[in-house]
């Protein structure tokens, strides 16, 4: 199982996108401003995109992949996976014929080029050898993480969310885990606002992360833009026993 980061900022900025993971090349997992990393063809693969939470940082490009790949998606539409609450929001909010036309009825509600597929919260999906896994986190609007297992390997993200047990115990029920993307989207400094935003800082994840039994590599996502540096430095030296690196657009890991 191939993961690529095409976006894992915080914010927006030359260099910096918002959150999206592309799956080998078929599935994303959040489509925020990164997905616009990718070429035309590479667009063209994607038939699964598993939704986080309803924040405009994680769902950006799914109206736009909608346009863009109209003709190709009659044939056979992408699928967005998500909690009903999620669901809701983007049925309303985004396919609404207002801020954006509603693919989920385009060209007609029986061939429609966006699919919305309520998840039910620990539930799984199965594609072609993959198990996603929907997981319940504490965001300050709805929010899941997901865990992807394929041939006995495993890889899971928080999505947004701060202190918290589901995630955890979710995580501990398996196996092994062989890679955790979590995010620390504010320095200690930035606490209380963390707290008030539903996020991590350092020491609220250096916390939680006793809770996990499994010893994966972990990925610190959506760091404030000009925060990076401190963010990493806190989360290091409050968590030195850990395998830690801050992920960047364009990295790739294999598990």
């Amino acid at each position: 199982m191939r993961i690529r980061v095409l976006g894992c900022s915080g914010g927006i900025g030359q260099g910096v996108a918002t959150t999206s993971f592309l799956i080998d090349d078929d599935v994303l997992i959040d489509a925020g401003t990164g997905v616009f990393e990718l070429t035309l063809e590479q667009m063209q693969h994607i038939r699964h995109i598993f939704v986080t939470h309803s924040h405009l940082d994680h769902v950006a490009a799914i109206p736009l992949l909608a346009d863009t790949l109209f003709d190709d998606l009659v044939a056979e539409p992408i699928v967005v996976h998500a909690h009903q609450q999620t669901v809701d929001v983007l049925q309303k909010h985004i396919f609404n014929g207002a801020i954006w036309p509603d693919f989920t009825t385009l060209p007609n509600k029986s061939g429609a080029v966006i699919k919305l597929d309520h998840m039910e919260m620990g539930a799984s999906v199965e594609i072609d050898g993959r198990t996603v896994e929907m997981i319940a986190v504490n965001h300050v609007v709805p929010a899941v993480a997901y865990r992807v297992e394929s041939n006995g390997h495993s890889f899971a993200f928080s999505g947004d969310t701060t202190s918290n047990d589901t995630f955890w115990a979710a995580l501990n029920m398996h196996g092994g885990l062989d890679l955790l993307f979590i995010e620390s989207a504010f320095a200690n400094k930035d606490r209380d606002l963390a707290r008030l935003a539903y996020h991590y800082c350092p020491q609220l994840l250096a916390e939680d992360l006793t809770k996990l039994k499994h010893r994966p590599t972990i990925g610190i996502s959506h760091l404030k833009p000009g925060d990076e540096a401190l963010i990493m430095q806190e989360c290091r030296q409050l968590m030195p026993d850990r395998e830690l690196r801050q992920l960047k657009s364009g990295d790739v890991f294999t598990v």
